[in-house]
């Protein structure tokens, strides 16, 4: 049976290593996008979190039901956050394992979720969300 697939583009970041940090998540299909911010987070926590919102939010999309059935496909420029998804990499940070733990959780409400590492050109939309975000927030502390 072929499943439908929904992509998902994500991003996160962090201005500083940890920093003011936010999350962009592009989901063509609807089209919806969002983005928020984190508060004080590495890079590599806000990818994680983009991934996390990201799940979340096409399952409070599609329901609980259609998830079950849905093919869902998470493009990111992260090569670090993608192998580790994967299971390519170890994860070395020990701050990261919570999120992943969580990711792996969320995708057990899916019929499928791949991570595909995309180039950063191809992910603009996604970046411009967490940029605008932090934008947002640096004028709030002027």
């Amino acid at each position: 049976m072929e499943r439908d697939k929904i992509t998902i583009y994500c991003d996160g970041g962090s201005r500083g290593n940890p920093g003011p940090a936010a999350i962009g998540v592009f989901i063509p299909q609807f089209p919806k996008e969002y983005s928020k911010y984190l508060g004080e987070a590495t890079n590599n926590e806000a990818e994680y979190q983009a991934v996390i919102f990201a799940l979340k939010k096409i399952k409070q999309l599609i329901g609980k039901a259609k998830a079950k059935k849905e093919s869902i496909e998470v493009r990111m420029d992260s090569e670090l956050v993608v192998n580790q998804l994967n299971g390519n990499y170890k994860i070395k940070e020990k701050n990261l394992i919570p999120f992943f733990i969580e990711i792996w959780n969320l995708k057990q409400d899916f019929g499928e979720v791949k991570f595909i590492q995309i180039p950063r050109e191809e992910n603009q939309r996604a970046d411009k969300l967490v940029n605008r975000e932090l934008n947002s927030q640096s004028k709030l502390f002027l």
